[in-house]
């Protein structure tokens, strides 16, 4: 009774959380054309901008998916899709369909109620947040002023999903990897707020509009290659990607939250890790490549979505080829990536920015601090590693120097016939 009393509790506060999520969404976004009330026309508008919205981010899954496999295959000498449909496009339906014809299967030992709500947990914000990401300086749902700072409390709230989805399962090996998504991502979120905060005291705004305004000229990523390089790792580890997919590792826990998992609910959880792989993408595309704007002057709408999508679909073919590059890291490596590297690096980079607008020195001087500080952990880590290299080659030349001092034992004659 204590364990269903307790279900019920939490089951209350997840409806809670949604309702409230639903509600800000109906007064952040469904005060089109800012009516002094939300009217029934205002929530049936807000419900067909959802309804267009996820059929989008369905239709850029299913290319992400093909793409991935695609670009997989080229870097591995093979093809990849070819069957289903011309060069394979119809592959990633084909999978979808797949999956939700499968036989959906709670075990005897999971909290259902809990169970069967986790995926909508991890899903919810992957979505909510494309709610204020403009693909141009008019084509956006709802444009905030605090754009940048709504993207990161929303990103953080998936934790409270891949926990629970751990939790529920009623498997050890689903609890380690809840647990390890939850170290993983709080650690993470880290240097992703810090190069948030960089690129905000760079625009000296919060709105992910002015941002791309600012970079007219010159892109963030040049002016701070080091803010990029580490939003681009975190953003990596907070999708959970390869090299860090350590919550879900199949050679070690099977899956991790989501090993009890199947059909449709599986394919939930797929479709977040999806969307939010391309809300990193995007999200880096507006803050340190530009976004919609270049060089040469205005362009037109749709030219400027063309542009951004471009931007957005390198970064997350960069984020495919890592995954064709490395393989996974151990908890401890990546927990020790995240304290002792990018969280150090993050400060840093906020420091010099922070100095070279302070000093109001030319903006040249603070790609040169960027580097500068980089240039500190690699030089350290190459240190480090050819003291590890002289250690062992030392350790082995003492081992050969025991082994050819011992006596070698002699082998027994022969006995005539």
């Amino acid at each position: 009774m204590r364990a269903r009393a307790g279900e019920v509790v939490v089951f209350g506060l997840i409806v809670a959380g949604l309702l409230g999520i639903l509600g800000g969404l109906v007064l952040t976004v469904g005060a089109l054309g800012n009516p002094e009330r939300v009217t029934l026309v205002v929530v049936a508008q807000l419900a067909t901008v959802l309804i267009v919205l996820f059929t989008l981010l369905a239709i850029v899954v299913l290319t992400l998916v093909w793409l991935e496999r695609k670009q997989l295959a080229r870097m591995q000498s093979r093809v990849g899709p070819t069957r289903v449909g011309p060069f394979g496009l119809l592959q990633p339906v084909a999978d979808a369909i797949k999956l939700l014809m499968k036989e959906d299967v709670a075990p005897a030992t999971s909290s259902k109620l809990l169970f069967f709500v986790a995926p909508l947990l991890v899903f919810v914000p992957a979505f909510v947040v494309w709610l204020t990401i403009p693909f141009a300086r008019d084509v956006v749902v709802r444009s905030l002023d605090m754009g940048l700072f709504f993207f990161i409390a929303v990103s953080v709230l998936s934790i409270v999903g891949l926990v629970l989805a751990g939790w529920s399962s009623g498997s050890k090996y689903a609890v380690l990897g809840g647990i390890r998504a939850a170290a993983q991502l709080i650690s993470y979120e880290i240097p992703i707020i810090m190069t948030v905060l960089t690129v905000a005291m760079l625009a000296d705004s919060m709105s992910f509009v002015v941002v791309v305004e600012a970079q007219r000229t010159v892109p963030f990523i040049v002016i701070q290659p080091l803010g990029f390089i580490v939003f681009f790792v975190a953003g990596l580890a907070e999708v959970g990607r390869t090299p860090f997919d350590v919550y879900s590792a199949e050679s070690e826990i099977v899956g991790g939250p989501f090993v009890e998992y199947s059909g449709a609910h599986w394919a939930i959880f797929f479709l977040a890790e999806y969307v939010n792989t391309f809300v990193i993408g995007a999200v880096a595309a507006l803050l340190f490549l530009g976004g919609w704007s270049w060089p040469f002057g205005d362009l037109p709408a749709a030219a400027g979505v063309a542009l951004f999508l471009g931007k957005t679909y390198l970064v997350v073919m960069m984020i495919f080829w890592v995954r064709a590059t490395y393989p996974r890291l151990r908890i401890d490596q990546l927990m020790s990536l995240g304290w002792k590297v990018l969280i150090p690096l993050s400060f840093a980079v906020v420091v010099a920015t922070a100095v070279q607008l302070f000093y109001d020195w030319p903006r040249w001087t603070l790609p040169v601090m960027s580097l500068a500080v980089l240039a500190v952990p690699v030089v350290m880590q190459l240190r480090i590693g050819r003291r590890r290299a002289l250690a062992e080659a030392r350790r082995y030349a003492e081992r050969a120097v025991v082994v050819e001092a011992q006596p070698r034992p002699q082998r027994p004659q022969e006995s005539g016939a």
